[in-house]
């Protein structure tokens, strides 16, 4: 008797979980948690890797896929972790700050020279849009060729909001961060510089990325005819189980 192989989940595409659990839950741990009346650095750089790790071997062992966010996610945890156990220059989280988001953003322009760029996977994937309607319009208008090239335009745009990033999570973190690290000083303005970034940084970014898909919105209208709850996930989705 011949032992069937296993056979492999579909696996679709998370980002917001991904970003969730990589990134922002360890994040929280690390720059709110690592004080001594709590977990203390080591334990927190512990269980903050924890989260990232653990769910990049999930995603590769269930669905055999490598997840480049998680991937981001330890290196990212483990780079701000460790500058503060081994007590390295504040300088240096200034640098780490400014990678991370420019390292995104160049694969986000690198992916543009691929078959899947990666504002494809965030924005104009099944979980989001009707991907197979839109493009089904798009072959019987003629407009693929045009359809891509603004897909591209707008993976530019995309990489442009993680440059954006990347310069004002320097300015942060050279502003904010002046004690030395492995301190308690330090930990609490890693938790102040985080609460600031969100209405300096996370905020105008969450509008750039609002703005990126209203554009990616318009030109699917323009190029295919269909209302934006016409091409949508969930109502395609609606549609399809009144119909079974």
């Amino acid at each position: 008797m011949t032992e069937q192989p296993r056979q492999i989940p579909d696996h679709k595409p998370r980002p917001w979980v991904d970003l969730l659990v990589s990134i922002i839950i360890p994040s929280v741990i690390l720059m709110k948690l690592s004080g001594d009346e709590y977990l203390g650095n080591t334990w927190a750089l512990l269980i903050g890797l924890a989260f990232p790790l653990g769910w990049g071997l999930f995603e590769l062992i269930k669905y055999r896929k490598k997840n480049f966010i998680a991937v981001l996610g330890v290196i990212s945890v483990g780079l701000t972790g460790g500058i503060g156990l081994m007590e390295l220059n504040a300088r240096w989280l200034a640098v780490k700050e400014a990678a991370v988001p420019l390292v995104i953003g160049l694969a986000v322009l690198v992916s543009t020279r691929t078959k899947y760029p990666l504002v494809r996977t965030l924005l104009y994937n099944p979980n989001v849009l009707n991907v197979d309607k839109i493009q089904q319009s798009l072959e019987e208008r003629g407009c693929e060729d045009e359809f891509e090239n603004r897909l591209t335009k707008a993976s530019y745009f995309f990489a442009g909001t993680f440059l954006f990033s990347a310069i004002m999570n320097y300015i942060l973190a050279r502003w904010i961060v002046t004690s030395p690290s492995g301190t308690q000083a330090f930990n609490e303005e890693l938790g102040r510089m985080t609460l600031v970034s969100y209405p300096m940084i996370a905020i105008p970014s969450m509008i750039m990325m609002m703005a990126i898909f209203f554009y990616l919105w318009r030109t699917i209208r323009r190029l295919t005819g269909h209302t934006l709850e016409e091409v949508i996930a969930t109502a395609a989705d609606g549609r399809n189980s009144e119909n079974s």
